[in-house]
C-alpha cells in the first residue's frame, strides 16, 4: 500500500443515506468526492458480506483510491475460559480476513479480549496465550494482511496501550489500532495536552520500532466516560470530554508518520474525518 497518511469514516455518515445513497459500493465515490481516501468497513454483529457484493465494492474503492480496512465482529474474545467462544474468535478474525481479501484491503481491527469474572492479568495472560496461535493462521493464511489490535474504551475490557504494544510484539503482521478516544475514556481524561499523545506514541516507538509505529491504525473520535471509561461517541461539536485531534496532527507529522486514521464520531464520521484531514493539512 501507498506510504500516506489516510482519512476517512468507519461506516457511512448520516449524511451519505440523507442524500439518497443507499449501497455500499457508491461509498468510495461519494467518499473521494469529499477528499477521503480511507473506509472501514465494520463485521460488528458477524462477517455476512459475500464474494461479489465486497468485491464490487472493492473495485470501486481501487477506482476512487479509497483503502479499505474491516473490524472483525465484537464477539471476539481470546480470554474466554469458554473453548466454543475461542475457537469462535479464531474463526471470525479469520472470515474477517477473508473478506478483507474479497474487498482488496490490508488492515482487519480486532478487539482482543474481556476479562470476563477473571483476574485482569489472568484474563490478559489467556488472551496473549491465544494470540500465537491466532499469528501463525494469519502469517500461513493471509502473509499480506495487517491484524489491528485494538485499545479498548472501559477497564473491563483487554487492551490498554502497554496490553496491545506487548501483543503486537507477538507477530509482524500485528499492529496496534491506537483507539484514543478509547485511551482517553479508559483512564477517565488522561489525555489533555500534546504531551500525554507525545508519551503514547514515544512508548509505540520504543516497544515496537519505527517500520510498525509510522504505520499506526488509528481509531478517533471524543468519547463520553465514567468511572468505569467509555460511556457513549459523541461528535466533533463536543467541548467537555475531547480528546483533540490537533495536537496529536502536529506529532504525526514531527514524525513522519503515515496512520490510516477513521474518525467514529457517532452519525458525522465523514464530516469529522474531513476536520481531521484539514487540521493535518494546515500543519503540512
Amino acid at each position: 500500500m501507498e506510504n500516506i497518511i489516510r482519512f476517512g469514516p468507519a461506516g457511512a455518515s448520516e449524511s451519505f443515506s440523507a442524500e439518497g445513497y443507499k449501497h455500499t459500493y457508491q461509498m468510495p465515490a461519494w467518499l473521494n468526492a469529499r477528499g477521503l481516501n480511507a473506509f472501514e468497513y465494520s463485521f460488528g454483529r458477524g462477517v455476512n458480506i459475500g464474494e461479489a457484493s465486497a468485491k464490487k465494492i472493492g473495485v470501486e474503492a481501487e477506482k476512487y483510491g479509497v483503502q479499505i480496512s474491516v473490524h472483525a465482529p465484537y464477539y471476539v474474545n481470546f480470554a474466554s475460559e469458554e473453548d466454543p467462544k475461542v475457537e469462535n474468535s479464531y474463526r471470525f478474525v479469520h472470515d474477517s480476513l477473508r473478506a478483507l481479501t474479497w474487498f482488496g484491503g490490508e488492515r482487519c481491527v480486532v478487539h482482543t479480549a474481556t476479562k470476563g469474572k477473571s483476574d485482569y492479568a489472568d484474563a490478559v495472560a489467556r488472551a496473549k496465550s491465544r494470540l500465537y496461535r491466532l499469528a501463525e493462521m494469519v502469517e500461513s493464511e493471509f502473509p499480506d494482511k495487517l491484524v489491528c489490535l485494538e485499545t479498548m474504551g472501559k477497564r473491563s475490557q483487554i487492551g490498554d496501550v502497554e496490553d496491545i504494544l506487548d501483543f503486537c510484539t507477538i507477530s509482524p503482521q500485528f499492529i496496534p489500532t491506537f483507539d484514543f478516544g478509547h485511551i482517553n475514556s479508559r483512564e477517565c481524561g488522561i489525555i489533555r495536552a500534546k504531551d500525554d499523545y507525545r508519551h503514547i506514541l514515544d512508548r509505540l516507538f520504543e516497544v515496537l520500532g519505527a517500520e510498525k509505529a509510522k504505520r499506526l491504525h488509528v481509531h478517533f473520535s471524543k468519547i463520553e466516560y465514567s468511572g468505569a471509561g467509555e460511556v457513549r461517541h459523541l461528535t466533533f461539536s463536543d467541548d467537555k470530554y475531547g480528546p483533540d485531534f490537533t495536537p496529536l496532527a502536529e506529532l504525526f507529522a514531527e514524525y513522519k508518520m503515515t496512520p490510516v486514521v477513521i474518525c467514529e464520531s457517532a452519525g458525522t464520521q465523514a464530516e469529522d474525518a474531513a476536520i481531521m484531514r484539514d487540521i493535518y493539512k494546515s500543519i503540512v
